[in-house]
This record gives C-alpha cells, sequence and structure tokens, in this order.
C-alpha cells in the first residue's frame, strides 16, 4: 500500500512540475548563464513549494475523509473534469517566453525565490487537490504513513524533473528550442488528461 502511493505520488509530483512555464524558463535561463547547479537550485525551490501543497492536499483531504467519502461520485467527476481542463491547457500551451523576473542573488536565494513564486500561485493547489481527489486518494480511510509516502513520492518526482531540465540544458544547450519543450507541455498534457479519464471512469464505476 505505502509504495502504491509512494508511485502515485512521483507520478503526480512528476507531471505538475514538467509543463515548461516561467518558472522552467526561469531554471533554463540559469542553468545556461550559472550553471548546472544554480539551475537545479532554483527548480528545487518550486520542488519544496509543491511538496508543501501535497501535505496540505494530501493530509487535508485525510482529515475530511469522512466528508469525502459522503460525495465520492461529486469530487471525483469535478476532478476529474477539471484534469481535463488541465492536461488539454498544456497540451495546447506553447512554452512561456519568458522567465519569472527574479534577479539571481546566490544559490540560496534562487531556491527561496522559486519557491515562493510557486506557492503563492493558487494554480498548483487547485492542481494538487484536483489530481488528488480525481484518482480517489482521501475518498477512504488512509493512514499517515501512506500520506506521508504520497507527499515523499511528490518531493522525489518534482525534483527528479528539475535535475533532468537542470542537466539536459546544461549538456545540450544548443539543442534547446522551443519545439522541443512544445513537446514536453505536451507529453505532460496527455499524462494529465490520463488522470482525467481515469477519474471520469472511477465516476462510472460507482454508479454499478
Amino acid at each position: 500500500m505505502t509504495t502504491d502511493y509512494l508511485i502515485k505520488g512521483f507520478i503526480i509530483g512528476f507531471s505538475i512540475a514538467a509543463p515548461v512555464g516561467p518558472i522552467g524558463v526561469l531554471t533554463i535561463k540559469r542553468t545556461l548563464t550559472e550553471g548546472r547547479l544554480s539551475g537545479f537550485v532554483t527548480g528545487m525551490g518550486a520542488a519544496m513549494a509543491d511538496t508543501l501543497y501535497g501535505v496540505i492536499a494530501g493530509f487535508g483531504l485525510t482529515v475530511v475523509s469522512s466528508f469525502i467519502m459522503t460525495q465520492e461520485f461529486w469530487m471525483k467527476l469535478v476532478g476529474g473534469l477539471f484534469l481535463l481542463f488541465l492536461g488539454i491547457k498544456s497540451f495546447i500551451a506553447k512554452p512561456a517566453s519568458a522567465a519569472a523576473n527574479l534577479d539571481s542573488k546566490g544559490l540560496f536565494n534562487n531556491f527561496i525565490s522559486t519557491f515562493f513564486l510557486t506557492v503563492t500561485n493558487p494554480a498548483t493547489i487547485l492542481s494538487f487537490l484536483a489530481i488528488f481527489a480525481g484518482l480517489g486518494l482521501g475518498t477512504t480511510k488512509t493512514d499517515y504513513s501512506s500520506s506521508i509516502s504520497l507527499v515523499l513520492g511528490v518531493f522525489i518526482g518534482s525534483g527528479l524533473w528539475w535535475f533532468i531540465l537542470s542537466s539536459a540544458v546544461s549538456r545540450f544547450q544548443s539543442k534547446i528550442t522551443p519545439v522541443r519543450l512544445t513537446w514536453i507541455n505536451r507529453l505532460s498534457g496527455l499524462l494529465i488528461l490520463s488522470f482525467g479519464v481515469f477519474a471520469l471512469y472511477s465516476c462510472l464505476t460507482l454508479q454499478h
């Protein structure tokens, strides 16, 4: 059970981090100008913010699981539809053309600045709540070890994406093109869409 939650958290964290928005562009920019470590630390600020929202969503859903269990159909329906919206939006979105407007003043500033930039984005918590509810996380009684595994998976998944991005940019600087970034958005969009389809399918099974 705990391993299942770790894997689910990993997939969630990776898919939420992957769309190339302003933070992604900022990570690419700092990798090119300051080196791979600077870019990776920049991304890890966003990963920590994702983890914080994962804690809020995961433990929040666990606390109110008795209410969610009585509204399971509607939670999955609304969550599934929202995931379809997020997936389509990511699939058709063009990569951000500009980085987030943050000046670099060292590794700690790189980390903390992107942490606050990400944590103040309300779309992040909505994404986590939608995915968690859509996948039925919180609709059944969950022990805290499973919730911790889920959150740890989110951190590992998000962190891995930023490691891959900063390493790839550092290694293949001349090959990072808007077309390739567009395909990253499309693949992450398809992954989020699959979450939405799964949630809506779960709604149908609840009716039988």
